[in-house]
């Protein structure tokens, strides 16, 4: 089952517990003191490159009539799209530029080029899912409501299908988000009407979308339309599976522990920071590779600073792992490859009936809880002395050293 009592998992007190949350205000402080002009540059060459790249690309498209100038154009369109997506789109709407007062570069304001309304994943991004992180029945983005990813999660026999349905929905990704993101919004409208009006918003959104990329823009090359559209839709493909994988990798890959909802009754800020470490996973990453991830790359430094600039997460993640080595806690990352295909594992592995899975419920993979160290400590095994969650999961076996 999930974890249900944090402190205990994490082989922490609660005097550790408070103290680490104070180190964490303390890094949040002092990036807040020291944002400026070094990151409002930042954010603005962002988007400048972006959209001479989304032009320059279609560009390339139109103007040249080799195989190879229409694979430029859309690889360099599709990178454009990432970019809009990831980091500038995905973190503008998480408030990390609203402090610039600039009305073009603001949470509210911002609509990003995907078939989601903002508005909508605002609500279901930035509070149910960050706020509610990896608990059970609160966050909806725990196999976004259609994948099993904990045994948490009551095995069915549509199920069985959950590789194919894994498969297509990182090729339909940004439709997948956009339909779940509706379903936060009705879930929470006062009414039949305000349910109504968010799912016109939605279809206008899809409108303006389908008909920039599938309509104007084709119509926009005369004669050689096809070349424009197939190069859109590819690109638009291309984005979904890189959105996809760094969503997925961010989340899923082993480490990325799940929650009962009683964690967060009476839960302080101290403990919400451990659960948001505990609950998420990084991937290791250079500069190129970072920017390209909206720098999702280092999701535990996001999840801890969500509205902190996403420049400013390497420096942080430094500090990150200084805390969690003070405190003998896990830093899970690793090669992406790897985070990937850890996540695929649980995929496949739990689409099968719990009757023909190994590992108990409380010490799989994918799936822990604080009885695991419990029931390792009734087989004898627990006389050599703990000092935390890190070393606890070396001696289990769970963690590479």
């Amino acid at each position: 089952m999930a974890i249900t009592q944090v402190a205990a998992y994490a082989h922490l007190s609660e005097t550790d517990i408070e103290a680490m949350g104070r180190e964490f205000d303390a890094i949040r402080r002092d990036i807040l003191e020291r944002r400026g002009a070094r990151d409002a540059a930042y954010i603005r060459r962002t988007i400048a490159f972006q959209r001479i790249l989304d032009a320059a690309s279609r560009l390339v498209i139109a103007g040249t009539r080799t195989k190879g100038g229409w694979l430029l154009g859309t690889t360099a369109l599709a990178v454009a799209k990432s970019i809009e997506n990831m980091e500038i789109g995905h973190n503008v709407c998480h408030g990390q530029w609203d402090w610039m007062n600039d009305p073009e570069i603001h949470s509210t304001t911002w609509e990003w080029d995907m078939a989601g309304v903002s508005s909508q994943w605002r609500y279901a991004h930035n509070y149910r899912h960050h706020v509610y992180t990896n608990v059970l029945g609160m966050d909806d983005d725990i196999g976004f409501g259609v994948m099993r990813v904990t045994r948490d999660q009551r095995w069915q026999p549509r199920l069985l299908l959950q590789p194919l349905q894994n498969l297509f929905l990182a090729v339909t990704f940004e439709w997948g988000i956009a339909l779940h993101d509706l379903a936060s919004e009705r879930a929470r409208a006062p009414g039949p009407a305000e349910e109504a009006d968010q799912g016109r918003a939605l279809i206008r959104k899809i409108a303006r979308q389908a008909g920039k990329d599938y309509v104007l823009f084709p119509a926009l090359s005369g004669r050689r339309w096809r070349r424009t559209l197939t190069a859109n839709t590819a690109a638009n493909l291309l984005r979904n599976l890189w959105a996809y994988v760094v969503i997925f990798c961010g989340h899923f890959p082993d480490g990325a522990e799940k929650f009962t909802a009683a964690v967060v009754e009476h839960e302080t800020k101290a403990e919400w920071y451990l659960r948001q470490m505990l609950g998420s996973a990084n991937f290791e990453a250079g500069p190129v590779l970072a920017f390209m991830s909206g720098n999702l790359c280092h999701q535990i430094e996001h999840h801890l600073f969500p509205d902190l600039p996403s420049n400013r997460y390497a420096e942080i993640a430094v500090r990150v792992r200084a805390i969690c080595d003070k405190y003998d806690l896990p830093y899970t990352t690793g090669p992406l490859i790897r985070q990937y295909l850890l996540t695929l594992r649980t995929i496949h592995k739990l689409a099968l009936p719990d009757s023909l899975l190994t590992a108990t419920s409380d010490d799989a993979p994918e799936t822990a809880s604080e009885r695991k160290f419990d029931a390792r400590a009734a087989a004898g095994a627990g006389a050599t002395p703990r000092r935390g969650l890190r070393t606890a999961l070396l001696l289990t076996g769970r963690l590479r050293s």
